[in-house]
Parts: structure tokens; sequence; C-alpha cells
């Protein structure tokens, strides 16, 4: 197909579209993995300390103290399910990686240039987030979580949001698009990953119970179903670490990201600001995000208040994605962006 002078390869795109559904089966797929190694973990206090019989009588063998004597604990089956599908996310983000880059051969520019690549490259950002942040074996199934809102969005693009590989328009013929806009999805990326362990945190500390409660008298029900889901993500505090690390990392290139849409906009459109309703919303989730930070160092917030800044932060993040691009009209609007 041909659009001006500018000739477009029909065949990579279609590569493009094959590999992009190929990532969304296989995070779907993998997201079933991790939920099952979570369904499937032993308790925390079960982890640290297993029971073996000796001479008739059960013993409690602490694996970690040093100079003890016990057996090699197994891996349970959540730890086993949890190790297949770390693997199975790596193939997937290689097919979603491939689709992008297949993309922009296609087109010969930097393959972000509507909504349906942005969130393409957003999506992929919060799978390489995910992967880094939660890379320790016990904090792996917390990538199921991190998983269902990328396949949901990549579902939403590829649905609703699809656009056949062309030429962008002419405003977005520059450079500052292959900076501007990869820089905002990286950190979007990333912040989205943060949102989602404050979630966490915050139903770790609604629903979470003791370490010396038993959990297997739960009950049924389902707050009891959700409970017992709850009990094997990880400690609040190892929730809260990963959110604030996610935030510490994706913040301040948040802001250079706007910094550069700033200048670019300078050059396009004759000012550096305008108050954009794209524009004003990205301002509204940078101050939430550095009011997080603040909150986070201050004492008496540091906890569920930061952790309701940090979800705030995250919402914002999402309306600006969805309902600025898709619904508010504004300079932003006209390129599907």
């Amino acid at each position: 197909m041909n659009t001006g002078s500018i000739h477009v390869d029909e065949t990579l795109a279609r590569y493009s579209d094959l590999l992009f559904g190929t990532a969304i089966t296989i995070y779907v797929l993998a997201m079933v993995l991790f939920l099952a190694a979570l369904a499937g973990a032993r308790s925390r206090k079960l982890a640290a300390a297993q029971l073996v019989t000796a001479g008739g009588a059960s013993v409690t063998v602490d694996d970690r103290a040093p100079g003890r004597v016990g057996q090699t604990p197994r891996r349970s089956l959540g730890e086993r399910l949890g190790n297949m599908a770390y693997p199975v996310v790596i193939v997937g983000l290689i097919a979603h990686v491939a689709s992008i880059v297949l993309r922009g051969m296609a087109t010969d520019r930097a393959p972000w240039g509507n909504m349906y690549e942005f969130i393409s490259l957003t999506c992929a950002a919060c799978v390489v987030a995910g992967l880094v942040v939660l890379r320790k074996p016990e904090h792996r199934p917390l990538l199921s979580f991190v998983l269902l809102p990328v396949a949901l969005l990549m579902f939403i693009g590829g649905r609703w949001l699809y656009t056949q590989a062309a030429p962008v328009v002419p405003a977005l013929k520059s450079y500052w698009l292959a900076i501007h806009v990869s820089i905002i999805s990286i950190s979007s990326g990333v912040l989205l990953v943060s949102g989602v362990a404050s979630l966490l945190y915050l139903a770790k500390m609604r629903w979470g119970r003791p370490e010396s409660e038993d959990t297997a008298a739960v009950g049924g029900g389902f707050v009891a179903g959700v409970r017992r889901v709850v009990d094997r993500i990880p400690s609040a505090d190892t929730l809260d670490r990963l959110a604030y690390k996610c935030v510490v990392f994706g913040f301040p290139l948040f802001g250079l990201g706007v910094i550069c849409g700033a200048i670019w906009a300078e050059s396009a459109w004759g000012r550096f600001w305008g108050w954009d309703p794209k524009e004003t919303v990205s301002f509204i989730a940078w101050v939430i995000y550095a009011a997080y930070l603040h909150a986070r160092a201050t004492a008496g917030w540091r906890n569920n208040a930061a952790a309701w800044i940090n979800v705030a932060g995250f919402v914002a993040l999402l309306f600006n994605l969805f309902i600025i691009n898709l619904v508010v009209s504004g300079l932003h609007s006209y390129a599907g962006l």
C-alpha cells in the first residue's frame, strides 16, 4: 500500500499483527500458570520450617539455621509452576518486541505513531519492568497481576483501537516522536507495575492475616477465598518496597518525558505549554507521584496513605491513556494518540 511517496510493507505489517496476537496468547497462558503457582504455593510459615519425621516423632527443622542437619525441602507445586511460567513470559515478550520492530520496519518510522502502537509499546515496557522487579522466585507469581492489565490493554488495543500500518501525519514527522513517546511509554509501563503493587499492598493490609494465624482453618465463602489468595502473596512490606522502587525509577523518567513533550510542542505549535487536556492530566499525574514520594518519606503517611496516593496516580495514568486520548478533544487527539 502506498500513502503519498512512502511505501508500507504489507507482509511485514501482517507478521507484526500475527506476533501481536501471539504475544497476547502467551501472556494469558503465563498468567494462568502464575495464578496456579500462587494457588499451589505453600504458606510462608511452612516454607520457613519443614516438618520431618525422625524416630516416630515430628520435629520442626529450620532450613535457614546454620549447621543444622535436615532434609532438603522439596520444591512446592507453586514454585515449580512459577519457574515454568517465567520463561513463558520471556517468550511472549520476544514475540511482542518483534511485533513492534516489524511494525516500524513496515512503516519506516518509529512504531508508536497511533493509539494502537502506543499501547503496545507501553505494555511491553510494563512486562519488562515486571520481569526485572519480580525476578526473584518468591515474587514471580505476582506477575499474574501485572499480566492481567497488560493482556486487557493489548486486547482492547488490538480489538477496538487497531490502526492499519501507515505513515504518520505530517505534524508527527519529527525525531521528537521517537524520544518523547518512547520515554512516556517506558515510564508509564514502570508506573503501572507500581500501581499493581500498591493495590496488592492495600489488599494485603485489608484481608491479610498475621503469620501466627492458622490459614488452613479459614472456612468457605468469597471473602475466605480472597483471604487465601492474599495470604499467598508476599508480605505488605515487600509489596510496599516494590511499589516504591518502581516510582523512584519511573517518576523522573515520566518528568523527562513531559519536558521533552513541551520542547516538541514549542517546535510544532509555537508554545511550550498550553494546558491542553493531555498536558493538564499529565501534569496532575506527575504531581500525584511527587506527592506519593513525599508521603513515603513522611512519618504517618508512608503506609496506607502513601499507597492510596500511588493508586490515585495509577488511575490518573490510565485516565490519561484512554479517556483523554479517545474521548476528550484536544491537540493530542488528531493523531489517535
